[in-house]
């Protein structure tokens, strides 16, 4: 019997560079040892039938031709790559698709570009279309964006495509087309571990206020004459006059100037710098951004106390993961920190886990 081929793509950790993708700024994730995978079959016909194993055995099935809203839930993310597929003048077969996922829903990991990449790379690569990694990328954040609704920026597609393993990746959208060099990530040869504190607090961005935020940033921009945000001046926030715009301005300006500068801490090994930038941009994500949450602050606020070099809030927000950087020896100690403020607060015990840098989408031997 002929082995069904698989795909694998990555979620992603951002290190730091929060909100910074859509306002033209540079972005530090990295793709992490958890993925989605899915094995692929072409079909002759036009029918597109997509089984999961993840949370329960699912199954949804559309047609090539599906349009946004034709389909919910976790199917959506599939469908979203044919439609984006579709809408870029490819030609596709229908598919029987089984999809498995060790990348937690709701996280702020990525799970939807996960799929988006995974499913999207399969059917490339059974189709005969040829796409480079940013391409596909930006393909799928069409999906994410047209079909799902969420307006979000190419930087998690970005880091599931175009990951290595050992390294972050370090995406400049300054540019008309982002550009994607790697970082040598190397804090485990120091006795380091990047922790996620996943706070069970799940999120939903599609509910509004990822909207608003970038609509937010979009006003601003708009009032200083510029494109886009990240290329405020450092004066920005005093030409403005309303409230909430100068907190979002801050938060950009300032977030830009702690890539730039964790990307150096990062590429010299001087991980109390490194740390630091990870802690002030949590500040700035709570206090000018508004979009971290108690659980998250929480988590942020128990790891410091534990020990951890840094650790801030990542992904879109109002929810989801929180990351630190420990000595691997205060691992267990800085777990049981997080967990006991959590009984403290009677909240769902968080879920604390290592993760490595890893490589990106790519098929996989059978």
């Amino acid at each position: 019997m002929t082995e069904v081929p698989q795909w694998q793509a990555p979620g992603r950790v951002n290190l730091i560079g929060e909100h910074l993708d859509y306002n033209g700024g540079p972005v530090l994730p990295m793709a992490i040892n958890r993925r989605t995978t899915v094995k692929a079959r072409q079909r002759d016909d036009d029918l597109v039938r997509v089984w999961t194993t993840h949370d329960g055995n699912q199954r949804a099935e559309f047609r090539t031709d599906v349009a946004p809203h034709d389909v919910s839930g976790w199917a959506s993310y599939a469908a979203a790559m044919f439609w984006a597929l579709a809408q870029d003048g490819h030609q596709i077969d229908g598919f029987d698709l089984v999809l498995d996922s060790d990348v937690p829903a709701g996280a702020g990991l990525s799970s939807s570009a996960a799929i988006e990449c995974a499913i999207g790379l399969a059917v490339c690569d059974l189709s005969g279309i040829t796409l480079d990694p940013i391409d596909l990328a930006l393909l799928a954040q069409r999906a994410e964006n047209d079909f799902i609704g969420v307006p979000s920026g190419a930087m998690d597609q970005l880091a599931s495509m175009c990951g290595k393993a050992g390294h972050a990746v370090f995406i400049d959208f300054g540019t008309e087309r982002p550009t994607v060099r790697e970082v040598e990530a190397t804090w485990a040869q120091d006795d380091l571990a990047l922790l996620v504190i996943d706070t069970k607090a799940h999120h939903a961005l599609a509910d509004g206020e990822y909207a608003a935020r970038r609509t937010e940033c979009e006003e601003a921009a708009k009032e200083l004459g510029i494109e886009r945000l990240a290329k405020a001046g450092p004066d920005a926030v005093l030409r403005l006059e309303d409230e909430t715009l100068k907190k979002r301005t801050r938060h950009v300006i300032t977030e830009t100037a702690r890539t730039r500068g964790a990307i150096r801490a990062l590429s010299t090994r001087n991980w109390t710098q490194f740390g630091a930038m990870l802690t002030a941009s949590h500040a700035s994500l709570r206090d000018d951004f508004d979009v971290s949450c108690p659980e998250l602050d929480v988590a942020v606020s128990a790891s410091l106390e534990a020990g951890a070099l840094g650790a801030r809030m990542t992904g879109g927000g109002f929810g989801g993961s929180a990351i630190a950087l420990v000595a691997r020896d205060g691992i267990a100690g800085l777990r049981e920190r997080v967990e006991a403020q959590f009984s403290a607060h009677q909240w769902t015990r968080p879920e604390a886990w290592v993760v490595e840098p890893a490589a990106g989408a790519s098929t996989m031997d059978v």
